[in-house]
């Protein structure tokens, strides 16, 4: 009779096998090298990801069970699980921040379906919504001009303290806005501690220094402008932003 912990090697062996051959079948699918919005400046100095890119590949016919995936859509973590998919680059998803995740789909969707996407604009001068053709390619991002240490932490300062902050991945989740500050910074006045942080949100952090502050991020914060230029239907044109709607991904 075999012994059981033969079965087990077995068993760990097959599964071994297994992976090394998605492994090499995945590598055979088409990719491409993306730029992330930040130009890398977010995150630590050894990271990967501080050069400011990434390699992603193609989506195939699989990559369509994830988009209708019914527990993901439940979730609200569809795109998150399809992004992890297709990322080439060995890093781990949770490392990505929020603020690169809008290139990312971006890229995704014109790898995969090409550049033009259908989109609804209201014309300024007759009032009508009209149907409209964007080029994916072609839209403008908002850049990062502050600069970061080598940690990707960015240096904020008061009449009084220093405050090192980061902008958050995209496997943070908060709900307040003292559990959002408490996420984002990272040093206060030289003390890196958690608690330390916690305690300067709660008993020293002024309301007027608090929103400052959260008004500098968002001013501060790279993005891509989802805003392109129309023909109205008297033949001139308008600029006009625009929504992207839940068949990102079908055709």
């Amino acid at each position: 009779m075999a012994k059981l912990s033969n079965s087990y090697k077995s068993d760990n062996l097959i599964q071994i096998a297994k992976q090394q051959y998605e492994t090499k079948q995945q590598k055979s699918i088409p990719a491409e090298i993306v730029t992330l919005t930040t130009k890398g400046q977010v995150y630590p100095i050894d990271s990967p990801l501080r050069e400011g890119k990434l390699e992603m590949r193609y989506m195939t016919a699989y990559d369509e069970d994830i988009l209708t995936n019914a527990s993901y859509i439940k979730e609200g973590v569809t795109i998150d699980k399809l992004l992890e998919a297709l990322i080439v680059t060995p890093i781990e998803f949770s490392e990505i921040a929020e603020i690169d995740k809008d290139s990312l789909i971006l890229s995704a969707r014109i790898l995969s379906y090409g550049s033009e996407y259908t989109v609804k604009v209201q014309d300024p001068k007759t009032k009508e919504l009209l149907e409209r053709t964007v080029d994916l390619s072609k839209l403008k991002t908002k850049t990062l001009d502050i600069e970061s240490d080598d940690k990707g932490e960015f240096l904020y300062e008061t009449e009084k303290h220093a405050i090192k902050f980061k902008f958050p991945s995209v496997s943070s989740n908060t709900e307040t806005i003292s559990e959002y500050l408490s996420n984002v910074i990272t040093e206060v006045n030289g003390k890196r501690k958690q608690s330390d942080i916690d305690h300067f949100i709660k008993y020293s952090f002024l309301i007027k220094e608090s929103k400052e502050f959260q008004k500098y991020i968002i001013e501060n914060t790279p993005r891509v402008i989802l805003e392109h230029e129309f023909e109205g239907e008297d033949g001139s044109t308008f600029t006009s932003r625009f929504q992207v709607g839940p068949d990102f991904f079908w055709i």
